[in-house]
């Protein structure tokens, strides 16, 4: 005789089905955010912060051209000899545009290289979503199907062992759902 499966909790099967639905449903939007974020990293990188640092290194270069022409004039002219403050003018105008500069250059570097260091690790995440998606929810529907299959066989074994100890040696009847096939009746319909 075949040994009978000890089915002793559907209701960790049913738990682990509930908290696999809970973190589906929070990991799914967690990636689509994860992949939004990436999107407006780059949007910030190549729009808005380029045209910001390009705007600074105009503005500075114009700063650095009127501190560096207040400069010159003060050399040149014979009236009067050039100030600490104009020198001081005219190097705190140059760092800054030497600033702005390094920033735009180091900017476009990040521009180009954005796509080869980001795009590996999104397209790890974009597997996982779809995993979550796709893998994740056949799994959910086939844990309900296991729980309903031992279900019922935890009832078709429970309703078997008491019709056994009630009956006294009577013969057991199969349950209503597993009809004999057409052909084989009983005794008495013979």
């Amino acid at each position: 005789m075949p040994q009978k499966a000890q089915v002793t909790s559907v209701e960790a099967i049913e738990a682990f089905r509930a908290n696999l639905i809970v973190y589906v449903s929070k990991a799914r939007p967690t990636l689509e955010e994860v992949g939004a974020d990436v999107l407006r990293a780059k949007s910030w990188i190549e729009n808005d912060q380029r045209t910001y640092w390009e705007n600074m290194v105009r503005r500075r270069t114009r700063e650095l051209q009127e501190a560096q022409q207040a400069l010159f004039s003060a050399r040149i002219s014979n009236l009067r000899k050039e100030t600490a403050v104009e020198q001081m003018a005219y190097h705190r105008a140059r760092r800054a545009l030497d600033e702005a500069e390094t920033r735009l250059r180091v900017l476009k570097k990040w521009g180009r290289e954005f796509d080869s260091h980001v795009a590996p690790l999104l397209k790890q995440t974009e597997k996982l979503h779809t995993v979550l998606a796709n893998d994740m929810v056949k799994a959910a529907a086939y844990l309900a199907e296991t729980i309903k299959t031992l279900a019922a066989y935890a009832e078709r074994s429970s309703a078997g062992v008491a019709a056994e100890t009630s009956g006294g040696g009577q013969p057991v009847q199969p349950p209503a759902d597993q009809a004999q096939p057409a052909g084989q009746g009983t005794e008495e319909a013979k």
